[in-house]
């Protein structure tokens, strides 16, 4: 413990230089002061319970919403519960002048093992443009559609009610939230269909993305957030799991072969993105610790976040630590005493608010924050220093950049200093072979964007061209 102290301590003593001029330590201790953010505790607490329960409710009583299922019916099946949504969507924005563009993303699919015969899969969207950077943005995703045990079973009773109704009426209830807001950067509340069927939505939704030139900085994919108690059975309501991928699956051969001597297995822009949720969790929503998952999903399986990830976007998966598989894909029955079927008994909307929160908060500081900073470089080799570089943002928000570092098998940023509105600053004897850096914008209240690891492996403009 001594030694860690120490090392510490030395790290937070180091001179910096910014733009050549001297800065003491004094200077940097008011500077490097949280700011803690009074909306944002605000947005935290609006998120109701009640109202999650009742959408959840909702969407279970469709009976059904299979990606194959009824489509004409008012009361059953997936296009009954997508005119709901989108009605939903519609009623919230005429609440707030019309604040969101309220659109379907669709395409018809066939020719697939799940989806053999043609079928249209339709997203539900709506946009919170931004008031600054309209084409900024960062998402909030769920899955429409359910399914029973046999993927392909599309007239059997299937509720859904936490695989993924509980994602769905996150979505909605986020919207309805920060609707309230206005933003420097836009927020996209997308309802996906097609996951079960082979993440077709998510896919749909990734392409009209890049075809409209959307900058995507971060998207927070909710799959079952309302489960406490697990098949292991530890019941547990004050933990999450965040999913993210180390390196992007679009990582060239050059690419790789630069990072196995500089880094950065851990830092893409997905994995800084899990850092930035999992800080907003510690500093915004009372009694709940995320566990930060170094995987892209769980052991062998997928969710919606990874087409927008195979695209090259930063995208996350948010959702419960301890799952109950009793109540996942499985026809309502009982067998030997075992109740199987996910339906709505087995939500506790108490815990699906505050994973409803938690998305709040982290979409409404990143919309109001600076976007991630650009051409982030780091030199310093067999030097005494570290100096790194970005090109500065153009926007009206960003009023300065805070550097980052930590050592290199810690989770989490560890040190960090703030060097005002410049390209360029240099971390005096701290060497460059003993942490990783990056690098994030701050906005004129202390909001700042996610922290931007140097090179291609960290960057979150980084997309398939």
């Amino acid at each position: 413990m001594a030694k860690k102290i120490y090392l510490k301590k030395a790290a937070l003593n180091s001179t910096l230089l910014v733009s050549s001029f001297f800065l003491s330590h004094s200077t940097f201790a008011a500077q490097l002061k949280y700011q803690d953010q009074g909306q944002l505790h605000k947005i935290a607490a609006a998120v109701s319970p009640k109202r999650l329960e009742s959408d959840v409710q909702t969407l279970v009583d469709f009976g059904t919403r299979h990606t194959l299922s009824e489509t004409q019916s008012n009361t059953r099946g997936i296009g009954a519960a997508r005119r709901w949504i989108k009605a939903e969507f519609e009623a919230i924005s005429k609440q707030c002048g019309g604040c969101l563009e309220v659109i379907e993303v669709k395409d018809t699919i066939s020719g697939e093992k799940r989806i053999p015969d043609p079928v249209e899969v339709v997203n539900i969207i709506a946009i919170q443009r931004g008031v600054d950077e309209p084409n900024r943005m960062v998402m909030m995703s769920g899955d429409i559609d359910s399914r029973v045990s046999d993927v392909m079973d599309f007239t059997s009773d299937s509720p859904g009610a936490n695989d993924n109704a509980t994602g769905v009426a996150g979505v909605i209830e986020v919207a309805r939230v920060l609707s309230n807001y206005k933003f420097n950067g836009s927020i996209v509340y997308a309802a996906l269909s097609g996951e079960e069927q082979g993440l077709f939505g998510g896919k749909i939704l990734a392409n009209h993305a890049q075809q409209q030139g959307w900058q995507v900085h971060g998207v927070l994919n909710n799959d079952m957030i309302g489960n406490i108690t697990g098949i292991n059975g530890v019941t547990d309501n004050t933990t999450a799991r965040i999913f993210s991928e180390g390196t992007r699956v679009i990582e060239t051969k050059e690419q790789a072969h630069k990072r196995r001597f500089t880094g950065g297995e851990v830092d893409s822009a997905s994995r800084n993105l899990a850092r930035y949720i999992d800080t907003i969790a510690d500093r915004y929503i009372p009694n709940l610790d995320t566990m930060l998952v170094y995987r892209l999903d769980r052991f062998a399986r997928g969710g919606h976040h990874r087409p927008f990830n195979d695209m090259g976007y930063a995208a996350v998966r948010v959702m419960e630590t301890n799952e109950n598989y009793n109540h996942q894909h499985q026809d309502l029955r009982t067998e030997d005493g075992i109740v199987y079927g996910d339906t709505i008994d087995g939500v506790d909307f108490d815990y699906t608010a505050k994973l409803t929160s938690l998305n709040a908060v982290s979409l409404a500081a990143m919309a109001w924050a600076p976007a991630p900073p650009n051409g982030v470089e780091i030199s310093g080799a067999v030097k005494p220093s570290t100096t790194l570089k970005w090109q500065r943002n153009t926007d009206t928000t960003t009023v300065g950049y805070r550097i980052y570092w930590r050592y290199t098998s810690e989770p989490q940023w560890q040190f960090s200093r703030y060097v005002g509105d410049v390209s360029e600053a240099t971390l005096k004897n701290v060497v460059i072979d003993n942490y990783y850096f990056g690098v994030a914008a701050v906005n004129k209240d202390g909001i700042e964007s996610p922290v931007v690891f140097p090179g291609d492996v960290g960057a979150f403009e980084h997309t398939i061209k």
